[in-house]
């Protein structure tokens, strides 16, 4: 597991130092479509300022919290997700979280089962 206080992939996305396939940007997140998807469509967004998991974010934090879920219908208007789609956030260890830096998923294009897991 990745230590929360270490830099992670998506820091170094931010900066550019590796490359990604990035779809919307603006001063506060960004989108970029998922390297490993796990749907036809499957784009995460994070925040630019990090926060490692959902359980650490604190009051202060609520506008960049709202902004993700408004960037992820913003995401999912532009990439045609019509007919519905899944936003999730894994939040530690047992969440399935494994980059600790707050993310989003959009997951679209096919129908998604229920229970996810």
């Amino acid at each position: 597991m990745m230590s929360e206080t270490q830099d992670t992939i998506f820091g170094k996305i931010i900066r550019r130092e590796i490359p990604a396939d990035i779809i919307y940007e603006d001063e506060l997140a960004i989108a970029f479509r998922d390297v490993n998807p796990q749907a036809p469509v499957h784009v995460l967004v994070i925040p630019k300022q990090p926060i490692p998991k959902l359980a650490d974010a604190v009051p202060e934090d609520h506008r960049v919290l709202g902004h993700l879920l408004m960037t992820a219908k913003r995401v999912a208007d532009q990439e045609g997700l019509s007919n519905g789609y899944r936003v999730v956030i894994n939040t530690g260890e047992d969440g399935g979280q494994t980059v600790y830096h707050l993310h989003l998923h959009i997951l679209g294009g096919r129908a998604m089962a229920w229970p996810p897991g």
